[in-house]
């Protein structure tokens, strides 16, 4: 194990059509990971994340699932050209599932038809034209969460990820939504910008959600963690599979801690995280949290060959 490594897997916003192709290519366990996958769900996973079209992919209920597999599958390809194993494991929102399959505390089919379910519970307890997401730039913590107190009014408008000092994303009511961001740019933001999503994550709208994803947890067997989890809700880690079910419950309606957990990895001694996914979302949130970790991306073979070579 190197100590002084993490890796952390993306969420939502990662995915695009073709992810994955060239280590496809390359690698044969990255089309057994998305057979495996399909299976669970019933359709052909691998050909929507290769041929789209992008608006069935970006539905929540499908996106979830391929950025799982993709996750896993790049985690796989590590494993299999000896890659150092890390000291912890992250991810950001739905990335966490990933990370729990990753230190064997889901099974990979469970965790894909899990995921699968939440995409399916998030998406149907708030209507695609009542919910929205934006992110807001250049303001503090502390002025965005005033502006959502005062835009909310008889509605819902909070705080979602906490993505990096002077960047943050709101979910909620569209109404309030709006509002917040037109005081938002009162207040001197920098870039409020709504987000190409189907459902507000990470806020009170999705309680009724996480009671659903609380019983479907039960339902499958979670394991001890073989590489400590540090969790979104609250930066903390985690080994022990019943806080980490009551941890991601709570993670459904409550906001992403990302730039929190970063931090606390560095404290704990992480110097080096690699991005394990598609896309490369989390290395450039993390170089605006601690300049001192120093992040790479794994998502093709190139960058892995790279990223083989130094650790």
């Amino acid at each position: 194990m190197n100590r002084d490594l993490a890796f952390v897997f993306p969420g939502q916003g990662s995915q695009s059509v073709g992810m994955l192709s060239d280590l496809a290519e390359n690698f044969s366990i990255v089309g057994d990971v998305f057979a495996i996958a399909s299976e669970a769900l019933d359709f052909d996973l691998w050909s929507l994340c290769l041929n789209g079209p992008d608006d069935q992919l970006n539905q929540t209920e499908n996106t979830q699932p391929a950025l799982l597999a993709g996750g896993y599958a790049v985690w796989k390809v590590w494993e299999k050209q000896g890659g150092a194993k890390p000291a912890m494991l992250a991810g950001h929102s739905l990335g966490e599932y990933t990370a729990l399959v990753c230190a064997g505390v889901l099974d990979f089919s469970d965790a894909i038809s899990l995921v699968a379910d939440r995409g399916r519970f998030m998406q149907t307890v708030v209507p695609p034209d009542e919910g929205a997401m934006a992110a807001i730039s250049g303001l503090d913590d502390g002025q965005v969460m005033d502006i959502c107190s005062k835009a909310a009014q008889d509605e819902i408008v909070s705080v979602a990820n906490f993505n990096f000092p002077g960047q943050v994303v709101i979910a909620g009511n569209i109404r309030a939504m709006k509002r917040a961001m037109a005081l938002a740019k009162e207040a001197g933001a920098k870039r409020t910008t709504l987000l190409s999503v189907s459902v507000p994550s990470h806020c009170p709208l999705m309680a009724p959600a996480a009671e659903k994803l609380k019983n479907r947890m039960n339902e499958i067997d979670f394991a001890p963690a073989d590489i400590p989890i540090v969790q979104n809700i609250d930066a903390q880690m985690r080994s022990d599979p019943e806080e980490i079910k009551q941890a991601l419950i709570s993670q459904l309606h409550q906001p992403v801690l990302w730039s929190k957990s970063i931090v606390s990895m560095n404290v704990q001694g992480i110097v080096k995280i690699i991005e394990c996914g598609p896309g490369r979302v989390l290395s450039g949130l993390i170089r605006r949290i601690e300049k001192n970790i120093v992040c790479a991306s794994v998502f093709d073979s190139a960058s892995l060959n790279t990223v083989l070579a130094t650790c």
